[in-house]
């Protein structure tokens, strides 16, 4: 077939230049037919109506653009035969099966494809297949309809995975995003799980920020909200999603499954937080940190103004602030456990101990759990909180909770877990000074736990005697100071008069003669 341009050059030639059929065919080392052939399309097209030469899908029309052309709409592919056809249909089948039900990273790719047709014995190229299926899918692609929303009408919510580094190791925590869709205003949390207690301590969270409830919430086909699929549209919300409803009284949508794009603005959200955020830092000494990081820098994100002709979305959430609907109050939010203490003392709750005061041993404790803690109760009497541990087979043990064994048993006091576990300046006061006196020690404690005082105050007592008796303390020193406060000015004339060693060392026996005196 003859290019564009040779076919410009034979009519150029015959009409303007008066070249001759044979001298074109020479000149262009082209056969005599071909020049004819040419020139009788030419002026076929001179003379067609106005209107063919105007319709870019008629050949005619296309003359001057693309030139000659063969004309292909009546051929057939040879080798892609009915029986090809009816594999690739049953293989796209599956496909969109499987998209249904949650494997759509099970779907087979064209490549995939290719191979099951030459397992049945066909011999096609690779190519041929990509075509067909291309052009099958591109007849099917749908439009998308543009939506346009009112203030506090629907905010969606989706979860995301970010690994952060805590404590030297990189470990994956969930994010529970929200975005409002008339403001774009975006709200983030970190979580240990994408469980129900995560999923309703999020929504606490956020609308207890927004002081309001948006009017219909927003989510796809996670196992939190959807319990179960009834047929191909019907679904059914879990017992958090309804609890949440109720209390807060919002509708919900659920969106169509492999839908992303009907909850557009908190995919985008999802993505541009855990890149605004965490691509600038992803190390951390804590969980309470990162948390405190996310929140500051969501709290950044919302000031900033997208463009110059529009507001920023925190300033468009405080116009939508007047139509939400009223803030309840908070919702109470765990799920309750009735769990045996052990001989230990301790309660086990997803593979990880916590201790228990020693007296409740072989009873029953009615636990609340949440996000974030355990509240253990007693006959309805708070007796203990612990943080929540999502390690494996850890324990929690708090020295406090032991005084009463331990004062029984005061030489295991040295190697218990609960003295590993209290806080350093406890374990160093005891190894400093009380290494070889566990029950003064133990006695001490059972002194600040009836007489309900703080650490901070033990702290500074010990801090305090520490610098007035350098060679050591007693567990008597200590108590003293703490029950009585005229031991203060004592201290003060003592240091005021520190000139003769033997009367240095005479006022030391009385302050600590009169402290004992005062003790008892």
């Amino acid at each position: 077939m003859l290019d564009v341009e040779t076919n410009h050059q034979i009519i150029l030639l015959y009409y303007r230049e008066k070249r001759s059929i044979r001298q074109i065919a020479s000149q262009l080392k082209v056969h005599r037919n071909t020049v004819k052939d040419k020139l009788d399309k030419y002026e076929r097209f001179k003379s067609a109506p106005l209107e063919q030469q105007e319709d870019p899908g008629n050949p005619v029309g296309q003359y001057l653009q693309k030139g000659p052309s063969y004309d292909s709409s009546s051929r057939v592919k040879r080798k892609l035969t009915a029986d090809i056809i009816d594999i690739i249909h049953t293989c796209l089948q599956e496909n969109e099966a499987k998209l249904l039900d949650g494997r759509q990273k099970q779907r087979m790719r064209k490549r995939d494809i290719h191979e099951r047709i030459l397992a049945a014995g066909h011999h096609i190229s690779y190519s041929v297949i990509c075509d067909y299926i291309q052009k099958k899918l591109r007849s099917s692609r749908e439009a998308f309809i543009r939506q346009g929303y009112t203030g506090a009408q629907i905010c969606e919510f989706d979860w995301a995975e970010v690994k952060l580094k805590l404590d030297g190791q990189y470990r994956r925590y969930y994010l529970a995003v929200f975005t409002s869709a008339f403001s774009n205003y975006r709200f983030a949390v970190l979580f240990h799980r994408q469980d129900s207690l995560a999923f309703k301590e999020a929504h606490i969270l956020f609308f207890d920020h927004a002081r309001g409830v948006f009017h219909q919430m927003v989510y796809d086909n996670m196992r939190v909200a959807i319990a179960q699929f009834v047929g191909k549209t019907e679904k059914q919300p879990t017992a958090a999603l309804l609890e949440l409803s109720r209390w807060y009284q919002f509708r919900w949508r659920f969106c169509n499954a492999a839908r992303g794009n009907e909850k557009g603005h908190v995919e985008r959200s999802v993505e541009y937080i855990r890149r605004k955020v965490f691509a600038f830092k992803d190390e951390f000494t804590s969980f309470q940190e990162a948390q405190q990081y996310l929140s500051s820098r969501v709290v950044e994100l919302n000031a900033r103004d997208p463009n110059k002709d529009q507001d920023s979305p925190a300033t468009r959430l405080e116009l939508e602030r007047s139509k939400l609907y009223a803030y309840p109050g908070r919702m109470e939010c765990f799920s309750g456990e009735h769990l045996r203490v052990d001989k230990y003392a301790t309660i086990c709750f997803g593979t990880n101990r916590y201790s228990v005061p020693d007296h409740l041993s072989g009873r029953m404790v009615f636990v609340k759990v949440y996000a974030s803690h355990l509240r253990i109760y007693e006959n309805n009497t708070v007796v203990c909180t612990h943080q929540r541990s999502y390690e494996r087979y850890g324990w929690q043990i708090d020295l406090n909770h032991y005084l009463t064994t331990l004062h029984r048993k005061p030489g295991a006091v040295a190697g218990s877990v609960a003295l590993k576990q209290a806080p350093v300046w406890l374990q160093t006061m005891y190894a400093d000074y009380f290494q070889g006196e566990s029950r003064a020690f133990i006695e001490l404690l059972q002194y600040c736990q009836l007489h309900d005082i703080t650490e901070q105050r033990l702290r500074g007592c010990v801090d305090r005697l520490v610098r007035q008796y350098p060679s050591g303390i007693t567990a008597e020193y200590v108590l003293a100071t703490i029950g009585n406060q005229s031991a203060e000015p004592i201290q003060a004339a003592t240091s005021a008069t520190a000139a003769d060693p033997i009367e240095l060392r005479s006022r030391q026996n009385l302050l600590e003669m009169n402290s004992l005196m005062n003790f008892n």
